[in-house]
């Protein structure tokens, strides 16, 4: 777990309260955790376009608390990181409850994966199975709820819906009756992965809820996630694969902007992101705005110094 500045980002200092920003009546525009890319340098770039919320990329509770060398890769900050939420997976409340109290001082809040199809997380009784588990959701809130004490520190969930909504409502209910702070809801089952998202399903959830209700699925532009907002009643839009292919889609660009590019390299470089990392971002924002041999041989760079060398020649500094 690494800071660049630890005492300027414990939480009482973090003016952004997320908790208060989804009951502002705002359309609160929210950094979907993705694995591998959600970290702090790409968390850094959304930040500059419009983006309100940012996810970590999502962390195993079990191995987040019992091992350093996880704590320093897994989870990395700085003071202009904020406001952030930590997402775990996670299938015991005291593993989970310990994870939260390291990273309290850090963040704004947690969340709880209760979303991810993946068979390697089902199969380890994370992600998407917890949806079928509510007594464990619930304890789970609950442990975390009774120890950390600051009261503003949030604890949210991610859920996808069950083929019988009255399922996914009844989660919902013992979710907030439990004190969770808001709900993000993936628009698909489990077995989904591209079908049409199911913003109906959203709406009704959210017209059964008090707390708020983020959407979540196939928003890949500023006006869909209005769209998405006005269709479904809900408090936040999040996004992944479309902040991915454009970072600056909060800000209203229907494709990435050349600004935004310079500022990624800018930021990667500075936080010193990894070459793969830093490349395969490049490779997703410039999807839209680079022909099929364009990308044949961006692609098929090797280093950072051919990449800076490229964008250079066909884009200017």
């Amino acid at each position: 777990m690494k800071s660049d500045s630890i005492q300027a980002t414990i939480c009482q200092e973090r003016k952004k309260d997320p908790i208060e920003m989804l009951h502002s009546g705002q359309l609160i525009k929210v950094c979907a955790p993705m694995v591998r890319y959600s970290k702090l340098a790409f968390r850094t770039l959304v930040r500059k376009y419009c983006c309100d919320l940012c996810y970590t990329p999502m962390i195993v509770a079990a191995d987040f608390v019992r091992s350093m060398k996880a704590r320093d890769s897994e989870f990395t900050t700085n003071q202009g990181d904020c406001p952030l939420i930590v997402q775990f997976a996670a299938n015991d409340a005291r593993l989970l409850s310990d994870a939260a109290r390291i990273v309290c001082p850090y963040a704004n809040g947690i969340d709880i994966n209760c979303g991810c199809p993946q068979r390697w997380a089902m199969a380890e009784g994370y992600g998407a199975c917890l949806i079928n588990k509510p007594d464990l959701v619930q304890d789970m809130v609950k442990q975390v709820r009774n120890q950390v004490e600051n009261p503003r520190f949030s604890v949210s969930i991610k859920i996808r819906i069950h083929d019988n909504l009255a399922k996914t409502v009844d989660l919902c209910r013992k979710a907030e009756a439990t004190g969770v702070s808001w709900i993000t809801v993936h628009g698909r089952t489990t077995e989904e992965r591209h079908q049409p998202v199911h913003y109906d399903a959203i709406k009704i959830i959210k017209e059964n809820m008090s707390i708020p209700i983020i959407a979540n699925g196939d928003i890949r532009s500023l006006k869909e996630a209005e769209n998405v907002r006005q269709i479904t009643g809900t408090d936040g839009v999040m996004v992944a694969r479309g902040l991915l292919t454009n970072p600056a889609m909060f800000a209203g660009y229907e494709e990435t902007p050349l600004k935004c590019i310079w500022d990624w390299v800018d930021i990667a470089l500075e936080l010193g992101t990894p070459y793969m990392c830093f490349h395969q971002h490049l490779m997703y924002m410039m999807e839209k705005i680079t022909s099929r041999q364009e990308k044949r041989i961006f692609n098929a760079l090797s280093s950072t110094s051919a990449v800076l060398d490229y964008l250079t020649d066909h884009y200017g500094i």
